[in-house]
């Protein structure tokens, strides 16, 4: 007797098939949904407020990104830049006491990092190693988006010839004040960093503006109109030997350190100036700069502010 029964295909297949279908698409959208990776690099680096900022950043924008910050080694951020690499990070930001060793590295420089001879932002892009250093346009964006202040015809004293100076440099001089003075108790060195941007752009950026290099002691009856601490007397609760007759009427003085009352703040008080501030918004003015490096959307930087202030 035949058996009329027809069988029934193996179902088994069918499911399997789909499943492998199921997980490739799923990998392939999260392969192109995946977060994009940033960090800061320092030694040390626990207090950094940069993770907070960009956390800030990124819900305000909605751009996919995670954003950590990273204790290298001393002997070891070119070791860590390249770990980063490999795991697919798209660019870092570099802290102290990195950022000329970040310059070494970068193997394209931006004119501002040039300037500097130091790097603070890097972008990976491909095999190339993109160096910036936003230090200088954080500092000019906060004068003049979140104080209001205006650069021409001013007098601008510029205190301390490190790192720091040497990253503001260019882009104050931008600005096309009347007249830039860098000054550090050491003359050589502040000679030193007009020399160095002398070199690569030419002492006269502005036809308008006066350019000099003046030791502390240089600097008895001069009046000025915004200045500058980029010294880290602020770090050692020391105070730049600077004369108590440097603030002209109205002037803004202005400290690079942030997170507390320097010394040379409650010296700028006592000695007349109008107005005196912290480096707390060129912080977040540079970190939105960087931001926009990577990302190519600009932050708005004034909620930033306001929330960090309401830390403090």
């Amino acid at each position: 007797m035949r058996d009329g029964s027809r069988q029934s295909p193996d179902k088994s297949v069918s499911y399997i098939g789909i499943a492998i279908l199921y997980n490739a698409c799923s990998e392939f959208l999260r392969s192109s949904q995946m977060t994009d990776k940033y960090a800061v690099i320092g030694y040390p680096i626990a207090h950094s407020k940069s993770p907070q900022i960009h956390k800030m950043f990124r819900d305000q924008t909605g751009e996919d990104i995670s954003y950590e910050a990273i204790l290298a080694p001393l002997d070891g951020f070119a070791a860590t830049v390249e770990r980063l690499r490999k795991e697919a990070y798209k660019g870092c930001n570099v802290t102290v006491p990195f950022k000329f060793e970040a310059f070494l590295l970068a193997s394209n420089r931006s004119d501002r990092a040039s300037t500097a001879k130091a790097v603070n932002t890097l972008k990976f892009s491909n095999s190339e190693l993109l160096g910036d250093n936003t230090d200088g346009v954080g500092l000019v964006n906060d004068l003049k988006n979140n104080l209001n202040y205006e650069f021409n015809e001013k007098r601008i004293l510029l205190v301390g010839a490190g790192g720091a100076a040497w990253g503001v440099l260019l882009p104050l001089l931008m600005e096309k004040p009347q007249q830039l003075v860098i000054s550090n108790r050491t003359i050589a060195k502040a000679e030193e960093a007009a020399r160095i941007l002398c070199s690569n752009f030419g002492c006269h950026i502005s036809d308008s503006t006066e350019f000099v290099a003046k030791s502390f002691s240089d600097l008895s009856g001069d009046k000025f109109n915004l200045v500058i601490n980029a010294t880290s007397s602020g770090l050692s609760d020391e105070m730049p030997d600077i004369p108590e007759t440097i603030f002209a009427s109205g002037a803004l003085a202005y400290d690079m350190m942030y997170g507390r009352e320097t010394l040379f703040m409650k010296f700028a008080r006592k000695h007349g100036a109008a107005i005196v501030t912290d480096g707390l918004g060129m912080l977040v003015e540079q970190a939105a700069e960087s931001f926009f490096i990577w990302r190519g959307v600009r932050p708005e930087t004034a909620p930033v502010i306001a929330a960090l202030r309401a830390q403090q």
